[in-house]
């Protein structure tokens, strides 16, 4: 989940971050250095897209990069120096293990060098050209041979903006509210070069079905919450928009489908109103965030190949941080233990003691006690699917390593069925990952680089389904 104000990524990778300005010494040739840059890692196999912004003023220089591969957006930059002839270029990703660091030399407008995080070491080019972009072969071009519509509602002080799309003709069409994972994300849930909303919605409108997706508040054309959101906050903008579609009188019976995050916020939702006609989760939680997360952690440090010793030392200090973040102890309380806990993990990940920016912990420390984090730790979505009387569909991927099907399925099934309801279809997809894309292993990495963005056994999947539970 891309990745913000919520992710499901492992403790470790931190949350991304709005660039800052760092301190660095001027230099003459800012004009040749400063500006928008892309290009790649060169990591054999499989080059990394980057794209990186430079800018000087006042004998300051500020910096960001973007790693679209990895969902990362505007990370911020450090140690940016250039020499006086502007011939070498030198800067680091902030708040990162290993140092990720880039030393190039200028030269006919290409930066090139070496790119370098903990021992391992690769070339690197950038430069004014744009990087080719990815191939999305399933993304909808118009004109739709259906209705677009921008619409805005109200969840109390918050403004909610987002795209109605509906069949020809006059209606009523049952409708699909589409509800996002982790992390600040547009309508289109755009992720990885991929906006899987868009292609949800193209396909299930040109079935017949009127279908509402949503800027996250604080995202687009969505105003933010007034205080620190959780996902109880997103039930409420979900709930919100139910309520919209009911008073639109081309509207029918409306369902929900919730990717990740999102099928928690379905769950919600579906358990506190008897108007809510159906339920798709898609790779949603089954189990306590804690678990969940734990689970998570564990199943990338080892798709990432990390020694079973270090896998084994960094989830010890999972196992001390979760049930402390999860509990009712106040923040001044855990902050303390919560930084021994990160300061730790900085050293495990190659950052010693000595080297450890104290900026960077406190980041690391707020991120965990963000009220988001602590709320969906100590999260049980089995009360609220035992509650669901509407009929749900419930799917995850085999190669899901950020939600695991064999733990979250299970759970979810059980929940169900023990609160009585009995229309209940529970499906997990081998060959399919987190974003239900056809893929070979499963890790983030490989998202941006498969050209599909979503499995068309997928996408006909849920359309039946839906068609066959509303009558259609």
């Amino acid at each position: 989940m891309a990745e913000g104000r919520r992710a499901f990524k492992p403790m470790a990778a931190g949350r991304l971050a709005a660039t800052a300005l760092v301190l660095a010494a001027a230099a003459s040739g800012d004009e040749r250095v400063a500006g928008h840059w892309e290009g790649e890692v060169q990591i054999p196999g499989q080059p990394l897209v980057v794209k990186v912004d430079l800018e000087s003023g006042g004998g300051l220089w500020s910096g960001s990069i973007d790693i679209p591969a990895q969902g990362a957006a505007g990370l911020s930059l450090e140690a940016i120096e250039v020499s006086a002839d502007a011939s070498q270029v030198t800067f680091s990703i902030r708040g990162v293990p290993g140092n990720p660091t880039f030393r190039g030399t200028l030269d006919g407008g290409v930066i090139s060098g070496r790119f370098s995080q903990g021992p391992a070491a690769f070339g690197f080019r950038l430069s004014r050209e744009a990087a080719a972009e990815p191939a999305r072969p399933q993304e909808p071009r118009p004109p739709y041979p259906y209705k677009t519509e921008e619409i805005s509602f109200q969840n109390g002080p918050v403004t909610l903006a987002g795209t109605l799309t509906l069949p020809p003709g006059e209606g009523p069409f049952p409708a699909v509210l589409l509800i996002s994972g982790s992390g600040l994300q547009d309508r289109d849930q755009t992720v990885f070069g991929h906006r899987p909303f868009l292609v949800w919605a193209d396909h299930l409108t040109r079935a017949g079905l009127a279908v509402l997706r949503v800027d996250d508040a604080g995202a687009g054309g969505s105003t933010p919450h007034p205080q620190p959101p959780t996902t109880a906050d997103f039930a409420g903008d979900a709930a919100a928009a139910v309520d919209f579609l009911g008073r639109d009188e081309r509207i029918g019976p409306v369902g929900l489908m919730g990717h990740s995050e999102g099928g928690a916020i379905a769950a919600i939702v579906a358990s506190q109103r008897e108007d809510v006609a159906f339920v798709v989760l898609l790779a949603g939680p089954g189990v306590p965030g804690a678990e969940l997360l734990r689970r998570q952690n564990e199943r990338l440090f080892e798709a990432a190949g990390m020694p079973v010793g270090h896998r084994q030392a960094l989830l010890a200090l999972l196992d001390r941080l979760f049930p402390a973040l999860a509990s009712d102890r106040d923040e001044a309380d855990l902050r303390p233990e919560v930084e021994e806990i990160v300061r730790r993990q900085f050293e495990m990940n190659g950052v010693p003691a000595a080297q450890q920016d104290d900026s960077q912990v406190q980041a690391a420390v707020d991120q965990a006690l963000d009220p988001w984090m602590r709320w969906f730790l100590a999260f049980d979505p089995r009360p609220a699917l035992g509650a669901v009387r509407a009929p749900v569909l419930a799917l995850n991927g085999e190669l899901d390593l950020q939600v695991d099907g064999q733990q979250n399925l299970t759970a979810i099934a059980t929940a169900l069925e023990a609160g009585g309801n009995r229309d209940v279809t529970v499906r997990s997809l081998p060959g399919h990952n987190h974003l239900f894309q056809r893929a070979s292993t499963g890790r983030i990495d490989e998202y941006s680089a498969i050209e599909e963005t979503l499995s068309p056994l997928v996408l006909d999947e849920v359309r039946d389904w839906i068609l066959t539970v509303t009558g259609e």
